[in-house]
């Protein structure tokens, strides 16, 4: 069997269905090639942040691109709930990161006025803790205050997830492990469970998958796994009206407490010295949470490349070739959306990405 279409995307994850809503939406025949849930869908997994306040410490255009995201994500929510209605629960009340120490706020300071520096002031500033309790009850004694970013949000990636995939209707295409691809300088066929898909254009957002299936198409990926752990409460009062880097409370009452970093490879279980820090750092910020109940926990694999920013690239010998991988799915899911599907259906990535094609690690990039 043989279908034919404007543009194939390889991967079912955030990053590819943004981008499959995204070129869909133009109006463009987008066939999503999704392996299922029995890959290392980092979507499962995440803590449902859109965080611009720490992103691009250094690296001006990334702050630039994932402050794009932010303003791009009101239009996306309301698409995707006016198109199927399902709401991707999205706030944007602000956010917080809180302090636990005069380092912490000193250092926090520092990372803010240098990226005010960089790439412009969005209001981000330091609050200390007479204003903090001002805004936030039942804080330990331990908080020494916070920063806060006007433009911070959070929302619920599974609704994102699913919106994505009901919106593209018989564009997506689940259980579909691509088998092989064939590249020529006129289109792309991608062989999968039995069907051959044929475009101009091709995107692989395979997530860590996209590592092996990029050289067959002149591109790299060098992407790793990174395991991230959360955990989930019972229901609580309402908490707190802002997310923060450590915990956000959901529309249903639920608090998820992370986050964890470790280089586990592709070991998604969970371990208790990791759990245990998690807790205890963040009942260092709400005592209150030592008399909830623990319901859930979990540990998730981050896509990541050597240096924890997004890659995006076009394929020099096959023109028509893009990959996109990122470990900020939900955070970057409204610029994928509306800003890079545009683009990659215009048949070149914006000047805004230049700083992250791949060649970055791979000195001349050739291919």
């Amino acid at each position: 069997m043989l279908r034919v279409c404007d543009l194939i995307v390889i991967g079912g994850g955030l990053v590819g269905a943004a981008i499959s809503w995204g070129a869909h939406a133009l109006g463009a025949s987008v066939i999503l090639l999704d392996e299922g849930d029995d890959a290392y869908r980092a979507a499962r997994g995440n803590f449902g942040l859109v965080w611009v306040q720490s992103k691009g410490d250094g690296v001006a255009p990334y702050a630039l691109w994932t402050r794009r995201s932010a303003a791009c994500w009101p239009a996306l929510a309301a698409a995707i709930q006016g198109t199927v209605g399902i709401e991707p629960a999205l706030h944007q009340p602000g956010g917080l990161a809180f302090c636990l120490s005069d380092e912490e706020f000193y250092y926090r300071d520092d990372m803010l006025r240098r990226m005010q520096r960089e790439s412009g002031d969005i209001g981000t500033r330091m609050v200390h803790r007479e204003e903090l309790r001002t805004m936030v009850s039942g804080l330990g004694d331990e908080v020494t205050g916070a920063s806060f970013c006007p433009i911070d949000g959070h929302a619920n990636p599974s609704y994102l997830l699913r919106g994505l995939h009901q919106a593209l209707g018989s564009a997506y295409h689940p259980r579909k492990s691509v088998e092989r691809i064939d590249a020529t300088v006129q289109d792309f066929t991608v062989h999968a469970a039995g069907v051959s898909y044929v475009a101009p254009k091709l995107v692989i957002a395979a997530g860590l998958g996209s590592r092996n299936l990029a050289p067959t198409v002149g591109l790299k990926v060098p992407v790793v796994p990174q395991q991230g752990q959360i955990v989930i409460t019972e229901r609580l009062r309402k908490l707190l009206d802002f997310p923060t880097h450590t915990l956000r409370q959901t529309d249903e009452g639920t608090v998820m407490l992370g986050d964890s970093i470790e280089d586990a490879g592709f070991d998604t279980t969970t371990r208790v010295r990791t759990l245990r820090t998690i807790v205890d750092r963040n009942m260092r910020v709400f005592p209150a949470l030592r008399e909830a109940s623990v319901t859930r926990a979990w540990a998730a694999l981050r896509v990541m490349s050597p240096d924890g920013l997004p890659i995006y690239d076009q394929s020099i010998r096959y023109p028509g070739a893009f990959s996109a991988t990122c470990h900020s799915g939900v955070t970057l899911a409204g610029a994928h959306a509306l800003a890079l599907a545009p683009a990659i259906m215009n048949g070149a990535l914006p000047d805004a990405l230049a700083a992250f094609t791949a060649k970055r690690f791979l000195g001349n990039l050739t291919s």
